[in-house]
């Protein structure tokens, strides 16, 4: 481009940004009447206050009638079956009954030992009385296909209830 070319150039761009800015720079007397209207309105009238109910006082008496608590929290009515505190816990009762599986058993008849695999990767045996689970069950019979079992669940009410469970064989 040659240097007549970018003056004129630079001119065009000098006039075009005065013109602009002189577009600007009027008509901001409407936008005051508008404003000075807006002021000068009344205010719309406030919403009246609601009315506040009053409610009747109701006093609770309750010396003379039985604490609802007081059975479910001194452990319960009855001689049903208690975990026991003061039995040291076994290795299995640290994973739930659901993540146990029966890889094998060793041994017949009435000697048989069932083998368990645990989340640990361990095989362990176990035996009629062993405990398993996290809900205090105990052993209670090995067959060649299953283990049988019986669960400490809390009943809801502070006793405790036996319920039974099985661990199956695995089918590979």
């Amino acid at each position: 481009m040659p240097a007549n070319g970018i003056r004129n150039f630079r001119l065009t761009g000098v006039v075009m940004l005065a013109v602009a800015l002189a577009a600007c720079g009027g008509g901001r007397g409407d936008l005051e009447k508008w404003v000075a209207e807006v002021k000068a309105r009344p205010a719309p009238p406030l919403d009246p206050l609601p009315v506040m109910q009053q409610f009747e006082t109701f006093e609770y008496a309750s010396q003379n009638l039985r604490d609802p608590f007081s059975e479910a929290f001194s452990g319960g009515a009855g001689s049903g079956p208690r975990p026991d505190p003061g039995r040291r816990k076994q290795t299995l009762e640290q994973f739930p009954l659901d993540s146990l599986d029966m890889v094998g058993t060793i041994g017949r008849g009435p000697g048989v030992i069932a083998l368990l695999l645990a989340p640990d990767k361990v095989t362990y045996r176990v035996r009629p009385g062993a405990y398993l689970g996290q809900s205090d069950g105990r052993v209670t019979a090995v067959y060649e296909d299953r283990i049988e079992l019986v669960e400490l669940v809390p009943d809801g009410a502070g006793g405790w209830l036996e319920r039974p469970a099985t661990i199956a064989l695995e089918d590979n």
